[in-house]
């Protein structure tokens, strides 16, 4: 998933996302049922699930930068909230079922039931997901505009910042901000290419360039972004708890199988229901504490919208996910004592952190860094060599490495690590490691 990230986003830049989301479903349709006709062949379900994963990277690179595409900055948080809640969600609530599928009909069928409702999905995704990638003029882009505007003002002296609208493009013309020829674009239409598209037209799946960039470079360009601050914080603050969850996974198969439960596939399969439950709950509140808090924010700021008003959500990822990581680490090892709810309890405040925390990432890229580089950015780079707004896919890319790196270290080394040091002690170490990951949340700001 990781190493095909970098390929579909420098593609998504150039070409758009609606050939990725289509390849990547294709890509699943036939692995899936690679995989289940694999049999005893386990080099074979390797290859498979490899290609799976490729199909899947698309889904999980772009569908947030897609969210930004969209929705104007007051409508994100509820739909980025629940583009989460598909992600996660499924995750945790496909092993209920698995293992109940795997107990009956066998393993096999895992796979071909993913490749059938994938094949569904095909037509849905052909007929109406168009492209949602385009270029119209910057003027337009008026969640960045300000920020455009803010640094070119203060390249030139300026310190007052108008606003975009009418009565205020003169002076954004005057001032460099705008380029001359886009000022009618707000007021034209016409001018600005938004005459609607026909529908026969959206079902290209390319419909031209979206940017001049060189593909290679934009190939290499995720890996500094390793060292930016905003998405080192993001990387972080979603990455972790992500790793975590896939830990206390390997935890569930080692103590509920075994003594003293001696539950089956099935009935650890229903373990997962806690955290389904959890990522619902983590939608809900994210949802609703994403545009209120922003709006909250943005009164007592005067008026004025920042994107750092989306670190918020941290709190509430640092109560739940660390509360849910010390209280695992208490219970787990004392199943006989404590029985099978309160491990899923705790396994599902950790997920509700878990998924506050991405909506919280995604939330601040998208709004800090999501529009395509332009005129008047680049007059105004920064020192690490980015313009703001022009790094969110870019970013996503970052988060998508992260994660799946981090998760498969995790996986490769975690039963040894808690084999050797114990449950208890384990999680308690991941837990406080957990809450000093927030504390750097001022560092998402040197951007």
């Amino acid at each position: 998933v990781g190493v095909a990230g970098f390929i579909f986003v420098a593609s998504a830049r150039i070409w758009g996302k609606r050939h990725l989301y289509l390849l990547g479903t294709i890509l699943i349709v036939i692995s899936s049922a690679w995989g289940g006709a694999s049999g005893d062949n386990y080099n074979s379900l390797l290859w498979a699930r490899v290609i799976q994963g490729v199909g899947l990277a698309p889904f999980e690179a772009l569908v947030n930068a897609s969210v930004g595409d969209l929705y104007f900055v007051h409508e994100r948080g509820k739909r980025m909230a629940f583009s989460n809640l598909a992600l996660f969600g499924g995750a945790f609530f496909t092993p209920v079922l698995v293992g109940k599928i795997t107990h009956t009909i066998g393993w096999q069928w895992t796979f071909y039931l993913v490749a059938i409702f994938a094949g569904a999905l095909l037509p849905l995704i052909f007929c109406f997901v168009p492209e949602t990638a385009y270029r119209r003029a910057d003027v337009l882009d008026t969640d960045t505009t300000e920020l455009k505007a803010f640094d070119n003002s203060s390249h030139s002296g300026h310190s007052d910042v108008p606003s975009t609208g009418s009565s205020n493009l003169t002076s954004l013309e005057k001032r460099g901000v705008v380029p001359p020829h886009q000022v009618d674009a707000l007021h034209n239409p016409g001018v600005a290419g938004l005459s609607k598209v026909p529908f026969k037209q959206t079902l290209h799946p390319f419909n031209g360039r979206k940017s001049d960039d060189n593909f290679f470079k934009l190939l290499l360009r995720p890996f500094p972004l390793f060292l930016h601050p905003a998405v080192l914080w993001a990387c972080l603050i979603q990455g972790t708890l992500i790793g975590w969850t896939v830990m206390i996974g390997v935890v569930l198969a080692a103590i509920f199988l075994g003594p003293p439960l001696w539950f089956n596939e099935v009935e650890t399969g229903y373990m997962y229901t806690g955290p389904f439950v959890g990522a619902i709950f983590g939608f809900i509140l994210s949802g609703l504490l994403a545009d209120w808090s922003t709006t909250f924010m943005i009164k007592r700021n005067r008026g004025v919208y920042e994107p750092e008003f989306r670190i918020v959500l941290v709190v509430a990822q640092l109560v739940f996910g660390c509360a849910g990581l010390y209280g695992f680490g208490i219970v787990s090892p004392k199943v006989g004592r404590y029985g099978w709810f309160w491990p899923d309890f705790f396994f599902a405040l950790e997920v509700t952190g878990m998924v506050l925390g991405a909506v919280a990432s995604a939330l601040y890229i998208v709004d800090a860094h999501r529009g395509l580089p332009t005129p008047c950015q680049c007059r105004s780079k920064h020192a690490n060599g980015y313009s703001p707004g022009e790094i969110a896919v870019e970013a996503f890319t970052c988060l998508l490495i992260f994660k799946n790196i981090f998760s498969f270290g995790l996986t490769w080394g975690a039963y040894n690590w808690l084999t050797s040091a114990g449950i208890s002690e384990t999680f308690y170490i991941v837990a406080s490691i957990q809450v000093g990951v927030p504390i750097l949340c001022p560092i998402s700001q040197e951007c």
